[in-house]
């Protein structure tokens, strides 16, 4: 009886190794692009009708699309959350270091070694007030320790500074891109880095990397000869065909469309427009570059027989922001409109940038949304999210699931069949990508960090919407019911204000439960 128990365990152990060894073989190849400041408005399946976006469209079409996925309100803690699997409420969250370090390095014209030496004791310096943890995980190390290749390719890590050491820690074997995010706001660098060492384009003289003016009235093609976005691609397209034949986690932090608006010439579908202004095609160049860029990478994939075999993920860091000038010769900006209590009184403070997004935006990035980027409201948290796997994706398929950047961790980490790292507060979402059904879920999701009036929200899954104002109060909205954000709710329901206060207030600047795990 022993013996038959015995063999019979030992079928049952040979065949849930053999499943696990064929769910391990069908793990795909990961792409991760990560759009800069790029709106829902912007996109032509969520309604753009200026700028044509095909192959992103096409990614939603053939993938699966959230409707209920959020970023933060700017670049560096939306690259925190996204890198470390937590929400930035938590204490030391978002950027640790200060942006334009290297262009006024760069400006001073040190040689070689003067500037390696002065950038490697800064950034030793930095280091030690850094102290990063040796039991800390990133996303990147994810993905390391389910074997595969990893690379990133643009911003590199998550603002404003970093450094190859940093990078090497953080778990890239490959990366090509700006240390500085402040010189990543110019789009022609007189180098960019590979892997530690400086790789010099040629043609490109200025130390800013020929960042434009905000109101993008420069001549086209003025910033230099060689043109950032153009050596992201050739690099990434190299690093594909390098890697057809093993796993590969790529990760593409592109600048485009954030601003200074600058491009090497106009796409001929604005050129000739007369009802945009220089600064607006330009814009709506940049925008239509990043599709490009998608389609090129896309057809790669498929000429390489890698199609079925990748997941491709697009997103957006936070919502959209204006770059260019209008007809009026003036940055757009918001509507003045005064915030409704739910009596529909007005409340005791207006808004003229953050609150709402339409006034004067010929392209209505936010997509109608009020807010902005830097904002906690819905335009400047609220991103488009595509995810894309032939054959386990269900086509033009729609989510609902609240999700957000630091849930990819958790994904990632299932879609690769490695353990989640301890004490992140990264949900995966990877049943709803292939149509499981729900395994978990957020209550409610934490984002700080807002400029303005308003420094953070908490969004529950059923649509309430917690605002805390940088004067102490707290408006209350139902996202289900008002989408628009236009009716301030709290003194309606006063016990729901209450209880995600309790929320907010236990989780804004909290201790990093992962962190603390390192210390029993």
């Amino acid at each position: 009886m022993i013996h038959k128990f015995f063999v019979l365990f030992v079928v049952i152990a040979s065949i849930c190794s053999a499943n696990i060894t064929v769910l391990a073989d069908e793990s795909p190849n990961v792409i991760l692009i990560y759009a800069d400041d790029l709106g829902m408005g912007l996109l032509g399946h969520k309604g753009q009708e200026i700028i044509t976006t095909p192959h992103i469209d096409k990614l939603a079409a053939e993938g699966m699309s959230f409707n209920n996925y959020y970023g933060n309100t700017y670049c560096a803690p939306a690259r925190w959350s996204l890198l470390t699997g937590m929400h930035d409420g938590r204490m030391k969250s978002g950027s640790h270091t200060k942006g334009g370090y290297v262009v006024k390095l760069d400006k001073s014209k040190p040689s070689e070694e003067q500037w390696k030496k002065t950038f490697d004791a800064f950034t030793q310096k930095r280091e030690q007030v850094l102290a990063t943890p040796k039991h800390e995980v990133f996303l990147a190390q994810v993905a390391q320790k389910a074997g595969y290749k990893t690379a990133q390719f643009g911003k590199l890590d998550e603002g404003f500074l970093t450094w190859h050491k940093q990078l090497q820690r953080r778990g890239w074997d490959h990366y090509v891109g700006y240390y500085d995010h402040v010189r990543a706001h110019g789009f022609y660098p007189t180098y960019l880095w590979k892997n530690g060492e400086k790789m010099y384009l040629e043609g490109n003289t200025s130390y800013t990397a020929g960042k434009a003016s905000e109101s993008g009235t420069r001549p086209v093609g003025s910033g230099g000869l060689r043109y950032s976005q153009d050596v992201f691609l050739k690099e990434m397209l190299s690093f594909i065909r390098e890697n057809k034949n093993k796993k590969f986690f790529l990760y593409h932090p592109t600048q485009l469309p954030h601003g200074p608006v600058a491009v090497n010439e106009l796409h001929p579908d604005y050129e000739g427009r007369d009802d945009l202004t220089l600064s607006e095609k330009k814009y709506a160049t940049m925008v239509k570059m990043l599709d490009d860029h998608v389609g090129v990478i896309m057809d790669e994939l498929k000429a390489l027989n890698l199609d079925d075999k990748t997941l491709v993920i697009f997103t957006s860091d936070n919502g959209h922001e204006t770059y260019y000038m209008n007809r009026n010769r003036q940055l757009p900006k918001s509507n003045s409109r005064k915030l409704q209590k739910a009596d529909g009184s007005k409340a005791n403070f207006t808004d003229d940038k953050w609150r709402t997004s339409n006034g004067g935006d010929t392209f209505n990035g936010a997509a109608g949304m009020a807010g902005l980027k830097w904002s906690v409201f819905q335009g400047g948290i609220h991103c488009p999210m595509i995810a894309r796997w032939p054959g386990q994706i269900e086509p033009s398929s729609k989510s609902e699931k609240l999700a957000t950047h630091y849930d990819f961790m958790a994904t990632l980490a299932d879609l690769l069949h490695v353990e989640r790292p301890s004490g992140k507060g990264s949900v995966s979402y990877l049943s709803t990508l292939l149509g499981r059904g729900e395994v978990e879920h957020h209550e409610w999701i934490f984002i700080r960090y807002g400029k303005a009036f308003a420094s953070a929200t908490l969004i529950t899954e059923d649509g309430w919407k917690l605002i805390a104002l940088k004067n102490g109060e707290f408006h209350l909205y139902k996202l289900t019911e008002d989408p628009l954000e236009e009716n301030e709710i709290s003194e309606k329901y006063p016990e729901i204000l209450e209880s995600l206060k309790k929320v907010y207030k236990q989780q804004n600047n909290s201790k990093r439960p992962d962190l603390l795990l390192g210390k029993k």
